[in-house]
């Protein structure tokens, strides 16, 4: 099924949409405030977009100082060239460490290689230890937002789960009460997992030392207490410098959801003693990106999910309508690049507002790489051919001013004449109701009014 497809699906519960959108604008408000009260905002996203410009014109150089310097750290790298083989070493880190039982934090980097179910075709175990990404789990469901995956759940919902999977009171649904619940929960899941993975937020180069940000300590929880630290890592993740962190720190959270940072910013610079530590450094398409010149920004990303909060496409047809694990407006520039064909929709699935890349902490210009993917999708022949037909024959009439009259003059006669069967001609009418059939053209009125006015 296609984006359009999948968004009408969602539409049909009202409620949830209204609901859905509601909630998601309300974040983008919160942080419109945030922005407002930093007097260097846009100062920030400058340098920082110049930073990550700087790391994609240069990131094998960097890429490779990381490495030597988290070497010299103690911590073991590891490269993989796509998802079987992240996949992969981390089952075989598990398997040298006869380790059946993992807990995860956040990481939308696993999420896209598909390593819990992978782990559990081999008979691990993996708890993850993020509240939404947990309720997610119990519920067999995957994230719709990259920072509040369970964003399209409600409190009823998660009582209900939590009742099913975790003993709370049927009809539970305080917020606090299903919080502590699972609190308790993932409390036991710390003390026995004697492995644990994290995600990577930013990775310093000149220090070989990483960043993990979250606002629930769950990271710091599985890392602090396991005997194998595994962080997998994109390699889009890196910034030059330690110094460099002030400015990813302070427009993240406020750009993703309104807060002035988040609770927990965790430095890991190397294993403690007895502990191993390990980093999977991926590429799986990143390198591709980086090759094509009108999309390579896309790999500043940040993962804030600020353009998720903006979008008025997103926010009215849900997460689960792009397929894909990064949704929304970033999420539509960045999976074409690893199937054409089978994310050929993503692109068109937006209305270029431009308020994806007004809100973007790192300047990507999102709005204008949909349009250009539609340019690429259409000269590739992934767009259907009943579309390319119709343009083709929008741009002749369009181009020949008589062809343009006499189209005009039928199609007014139409809309009048059969204005129920013109409806069901476009997609546009199905939640709108069909405008009147103008009794003037622009350009008749245009004539009449400036003959009247120079006589």
């Amino acid at each position: 099924m296609d984006h359009a497809s999948l968004a009408s699906t969602f539409n049909k519960d009202e409620p949830r949409v209204d609901w859905h959108d509601e909630s998601l604008w309300w974040v983008r408000q919160k942080r419109d405030l945030q922005a407002r009260s930093v007097a260097d905002w846009e100062v920030l996203r400058e340098v920082a977009s110049a930073i990550k410009n700087n790391v994609l014109a240069n990131l094998g150089t960097y890429l490779q100082a990381f490495e030597s310097h988290a070497i010299k750290r103690g911590i073991v790298v590891h490269w993989a060239a796509d998802a079987g083989e992240h996949n992969a070493i981390i089952h075989r880190i598990l398997e040298e460490n006869r380790i059946t039982a993992m807990v995860k934090s956040k990481s939308m980097l696993t999420e896209e290689c598909g390593l819990n179910a992978y782990l559990a075709d081999r008979g691990i175990h993996v708890v993850d230890s993020d509240l939404g990404e947990r309720i997610l789990q119990l519920a067999d469901e995957r994230p719709s937002h990259i920072v509040m995956p369970a964003i399209h759940k409600k409190k009823e919902e998660i009582g209900e789960l939590f009742h099913e999977f975790l003993g709370t009171p049927k009809g539970e649904s305080d917020p606090q009460r299903l919080t502590e619940a699972a609190r308790l929960h993932l409390r036991e899941v710390f003390l026995t997992r004697k492995a644990a993975l994290t995600g990577v937020n930013f990775a310093i180069a000149e220090t070989g030392e990483f960043v993990v940000c979250t606002n629930e300590g769950n990271a710091d929880m599985g890392a602090h207490l396991s005997d194998v630290h595994i962080a997998s890592m994109g390699i889009e993740k890196l910034i030059p410098q330690r110094e460099h962190l002030g400015v990813f720190l302070r427009l993240l959270a406020r750009s993703g959801t309104g807060q002035p940072i988040t609770t927990y910013s965790s430095h890991f610079s190397g294993p403690r003693q007895g502990q191993q530590m390990h980093i999977v450094i991926v590429d799986n398409g990143r390198s591709t990106q980086l090759g094509r010149a009108d999309f390579k920004a896309s790999l500043k990303c940040i993962r804030c999910g600020a353009c998720m909060n903006t979008c008025p496409v997103y926010r009215r047809s849900g997460g689960y309508s792009y397929r894909t694990t990064v949704a929304g407006p970033i999420g539509s520039i960045l999976a074409p690049n690893l199937d054409m064909r089978d994310y050929a929709d993503l692109p068109f699935a937006s209305t270029l507002c431009g308020s994806c890349t007004n809100v973007c902490p790192v300047k990507i210009d999102i709005h204008e790489q949909l349009y250009k993917w539609r340019q690429v999708l259409a000269k590739e022949g992934h767009v259907a051919h009943s579309k390319s037909l119709l343009m083709k024959g929008a741009a002749a009439v369009l181009s020949r001013p008589s062809w343009y009259q006499v189209s005009g003059k039928l199609l007014r006669w139409f809309l009048r004449h059969f204005p129920k069967i013109a409806s069901k001609f476009t997609k546009w009418s199905d939640h709108r109701e069909l405008p009147e059939a103008p009794k003037q053209t622009f350009a008749g009125w245009y004539k009449q009014n400036r003959v009247e006015r120079n006589g």
